[in-house]
């Protein structure tokens, strides 16, 4: 029963190495001694890449292998169901704490000059993108170009269409044999996995030193006032609020499920990407919060690809104050329709650094609202990025661990419930 104990949850010792890290790299990073800043920067990003590099096979396998096993049961159903219906439920949720904050805390407009001043910093080409060309790319013109493009979206796509297939037709032998092979595949892939988390303090370390070093420089100082409070306040509201009253409301602690995830959380709070973080996301929920490998596995990459409550909240709340400065009136009818937008573009958005700001930027730039306002907003986007990614993997964890209790109370006798 002890070593049972001693393998459920977060591992202390593992703990007390990464917050180590986590509190030195911050303390190398504000040193500004110009080498060891670059040294960081450079292991910063080979874990970002390598991150990077697993993602893609991560989310393919893990959604062909879970669809090829799974596909022909019911179970499947049940599965896709409850994660959506737990998805949508807290991405509304996310989009309306960052409304309610927005109408409490009232930002004003800004200054018709800065607002001008702001289109030279709006990157080049990218105001002039529509939803319509977003929605396009997800549609893949060959069989290589969403793995060689990284695109989340059509990857999923493409993964859940070849899954169904294998489910369907696996009594042929030849699909048997290929089913082996990709399964075999993906044993390989989470041992490079489990590899790579066991190196993650050396990460931790560079990317608190590189955000540390930024601050210290300034380069993410200065704000919006009102505006970044509002966005802020509502990802704090929902990480610490919210999303635990969803856990609780299923019977779940909360405490116990961020103490199993924190290594996910952590990891995106500096990637910047729900899908870089992926691996360590899949790899914490199996391990230490001991959920069902076809849950995890199925649930968590269909999260990390549309479960984007940070990105709701993000989308919304800046849609109104770009449009407000615009000389919008903020009606009921504009702010619902804004409201089904904002929860929509979260769903189709593609769990990368910035994904975000892009897709508003595209939203903002097809109305002809002044998109100088995402240039003024882009030099502080790094903190508020990191943020609603920690909140967006944070939300998949709880995702996650609602459909895996969920399912198994489904499956227990109504003599046992």
């Amino acid at each position: 029963m002890k070593d049972k104990q001693k393998t459920t949850g977060f591992n202390g010792r593992q703990f007390m190495l990464w917050m180590a890290a986590l509190a030195l790299g911050g303390i190398l990073g504000t040193l500004g001694i110009r080498w060891l800043n670059d040294f960081f920067n450079f292991i910063a990003s080979v874990y970002t890449r390598l991150f990077q590099f697993v993602a893609v096979p991560t989310i393919a396998l893990a959604v062909t292998t879970t669809l090829a096993l799974l596909g022909a049961r019911k179970n499947t159903g049940r599965i896709f169901l409850h994660t959506i219906m737990y998805t949508l439920l807290t991405t509304a949720a996310a989009a309306l704490v960052g409304f309610l904050l927005f109408k409490v805390i009232e930002p004003g407009n800004l200054p018709a000059d800065v607002i001008q001043q702001g289109n030279t910093s709006v990157p080049e080409n990218l105001g002039t993108l529509s939803y319509y060309h977003h929605i396009l790319s997800v549609i893949p013109n060959n069989i290589l170009a969403p793995f060689s493009s990284g695109n989340v979206l059509s990857i999923l796509l493409v993964s859940v269409a070849v899954g169904l297939v294998l489910a369907v037709k696996k009594e042929s032998e030849n699909i048997q044999v290929l089913l082996k092979g990709i399964i075999g595949m993906q044993e390989v892939l989470f041992a490079l996995i489990k590899g790579l988390v066991w190196t993650l303090p050396l990460g931790i370390m560079a990317f608190a030193a590189q955000l540390s070093a930024q601050v210290s420089a300034g380069f993410i100082l200065g704000s919006l006032g009102k505006y970044v409070a509002v966005v802020l306040g509502g990802n704090l509201i929902q990480f610490f609020i919210v999303l635990p009253l969803f856990l609780l409301i299923r019977g779940i602690s909360p405490l116990k499920v961020f103490h199993c995830m924190l290594p996910a959380v952590l990891m995106a709070l500096f990637t910047k990407s729900s899908a870089a973080t992926l691996p360590v996301t899949v790899e914490s929920a199996e391990n230490n919060l001991k959920a069902k490998k076809e849950v995890a596995r199925f649930v968590l990459p269909i999260c990390c690809t549309i479960n984007m409550n940070g990105c709701a909240a993000f989308i919304f709340v800046t849609s109104l104050f770009v449009m407000q400065n615009g000389g919008w009136a903020l009606s009921v009818p504009t702010v619902m329709l804004w409201f089904c937008i904002s929860i929509v573009s979260a769903i189709g958005n593609a769990g990368v650094p910035m994904g975000c700001y892009f897709l508003t930027l595209s939203l903002m730039s097809g109305i002809q609202a002044p998109i100088g306002i995402l240039g003024i907003i882009l030099p502080i986007y790094t903190i508020i990025d990191m943020i609603e990614t920690a909140e967006n993997v944070w939300s998949d964890s709880c995702v996650c661990a609602m459909v895996d209790k969920t399912l198994a109370r489904e499956e227990m006798p109504s003599d046992k419930i």
